[in-house]
C-alpha cells in the first residue's frame, strides 16, 4: 500500500499529521506493507528570504490578529494533548521553503526521507527554527547527520528544484488547494488534518477495498455429492 503525503514544513497542521500518520500506522496490522512517500508543497513560496513573523503574515494576509491567534492557539493545544511539546505555531518566523524541500528530496535519495521530514518538523515547530536560507538549511542538514558537502552541492546546483515543483503540480492536479494532503493507495484523498482514529479508519478502508477479502457466495440448492480432503460424501438416494 502506498500513502503519499504532501506537506510544507511551515504548515502547523502538517506537523500534527506527520505525527498522527506515524501513530496510526503503529496501530495498523499491515504496516510492514505500507510505503509512505513524502511530497513537497510550498504554501508561501513568495515570502522574503529573511522571513517574516507569524503576526506579520496575518497582516499580509488581511487576517485579524485575534482570529489567527485563536486558530494557531487551538493547533498548539492539540499538539500538547498529543505529546508534541513545545509546538510553536504562533511565536515563529516563516519563510520560503524551496531550499528546505530540496534538502528533503536529497535526504530521500539518501534513504532518510521520512526521518528527515520528521526531524525538520520538530526543528521548526519544536525550536521555532528558521530554515529559509541555504546556510540555515545546511546547518540543519549537518546536525541531522546528512553529508553537508553533498547537500551543499545539491542545493547550489538546484538538483531537486524540478522534482519539488513537480510534486506540487501533481497535488494540484489531484485537487489539492493546500496542505496537508494525503492520497491513500491512489483511491482516496484526505485534504486537511484529521484525527489519528479517523486517519486509521481511512487507511483500513483503502487497504480493504484494494485487497478484498475472500467471501462466501450464496448457495443455490443443497447438493450432497461433494468430495473433500477426507474423501467423497455418500450421496442421498434419489427419488
Amino acid at each position: 500500500m502506498k500513502i503519499e503525503f504532501w506537506s510544507d514544513i511551515v504548515c502547523p497542521y502538517c506537523g500534527l499529521m506527520d505525527d498522527r500518520l506515524r501513530r496510526a500506522l503503529d496501530r495498523f496490522e499491515h504496516t510492514s506493507d505500507v510505503q509512505v512517500i513524502h511530497r513537497s508543497y510550498q504554501v508561501h513560496p513568495d515570502l522574503p528570504r529573511e522571513g517574516v513573523t507569524q503576526r506579520e503574515l496575518f497582516r499580509m494576509a488581511g487576517m485579524p490578529a485575534a482570529t489567527g491567534e485563536q486558530i494557531l492557539g487551538a493547533i498548539e493545544a492539540a499538539a500538547r494533548m498529543e505529546g508534541l511539546t513545545p509546538y510553536h505555531a504562533l511565536e515563529r518566523t516563516l519563510g520560503p521553503t524551496d531550499l528546505a524541500h530540496e534538502l528533503l528530496a536529497y535526504a530521500t535519495d539518501q534513504g532518510r526521507g521520512g526521518e528527515i521530514w520528521t526531524a525538520m518538523f520538530r526543528a521548526h515547530f519544536g525550536q521555532a527554527r528558521k530554515l529559509w536560507t541555504a546556510e540555515e538549511v545546511l546547518d540543519f542538514a549537518a546536525e541531522a547527520g546528512l553529508d553537508r558537502d553533498g547537500a551543499a552541492e545539491a542545493l547550489a546546483g538546484r538538483r531537486y528544484h524540478d522534482r519539488v515543483a513537480a510534486d506540487q503540480r501533481a497535488a494540484q492536479r489531484l485537487g489539492a488547494q493546500g496542505t496537508p494532503f494525503l492520497v491513500l493507495d491512489g483511491r482516496y484523498a484526505v485534504p486537511g488534518a484529521i484525527g489519528t482514529d479517523e486517519l486509521l479508519a481511512a487507511i483500513i478502508r483503502a487497504w480493504d477495498e484494494s485487497r478484498p477479502a475472500s467471501r462466501t457466495l450464496p448457495a443455490l440448492g443443497d447438493g450432497d455429492g461433494m468430495c473433500g480432503p477426507d474423501g467423497c460424501a455418500v450421496p442421498r438416494p434419489t427419488s
